[in-house]
């Protein structure tokens, strides 16, 4: 459940950044500056993050304020004993712990297309899309800690085509993981009811795909 508190300071923070996008005057932009800084010291109350940071991160969202979209990208397979096993990297930046490679989806991007950037980017792999198995609220599907901005997590289904070079740093290798013996997930990004929600998808393509 999300905390009062981050929902307050988001709703603050995009009532501020959309009107000084559409300002008309000095005095609106005054004022929704001050609503802007009042969000920032609701977050870093709530959170305990230095407040330079998180007003650096509000000052850099442009525009009408709407959620974020992170993508990740599903592979998995089956051994030779029949049984299923998943794709993760390790996230370097949450103490080495594993999720589905992806990310937030660039500008100019179609969420497929920043889907497979992304794994090719952290996984060094070459895929192709199959199947596009939920779209999620990341608040009420996983997520653990609070996060300054509104997040939608979308979920593909990815067949290995081919292999490149891995180029983010932040992530580790892949990896090969039993379904029934998962690492240490980093929740935030990939939850164990993901992993087995997107294992329901891969044995069987013909399930509609979720939505929150």
């Amino acid at each position: 459940m999300i905390p009062n508190w981050l929902k307050y300071a988001r709703e603050l923070q995009a009532a501020a950044q959309t009107g000084l996008t559409y300002a008309a005057n000095k005095y609106e932009k005054d004022r929704y500056e001050h609503l802007a800084d009042l969000a920032a010291r609701m977050m870093v109350e709530g959170s305990g993050e230095p407040i330079d940071l998180v007003k650096g991160a509000f000052a850099e969202q442009k525009g009408y304020a709407t959620p974020k979209v992170d993508v990740r990208g599903c592979i998995y397979r089956t051994d030779a004993d029949g049984k299923g096993q998943v794709l993760l990297v390790d996230e370097l930046n949450d103490g080495g712990k594993w999720t589905f490679p992806g990310g937030f989806s660039d500008p100019n991007e179609g969420p497929s297309e920043s889907c497979v950037r992304e794994v090719e980017e952290e996984a060094g792999l070459i895929v192709k899309i199959t199947k596009l198995c939920g779209i999620y609220d990341r608040d009420k599907r996983g997520g653990t800690s609070p996060y300054p901005f509104h997040i939608y997590k979308l979920f593909f289904l990815c067949e290995v085509t081919g292999t490149c070079e891995k180029s983010n740093l932040e992530t580790g290798d892949p990896k090969w993981f039993p379904i029934d013996d998962l690492p240490e997930l980093s929740w935030d990004r990939t939850s164990a009811w993901h992993v087995q929600r997107m294992y329901e998808h891969f044995l069987n393509p013909a399930m509609a795909a979720d939505y929150d």
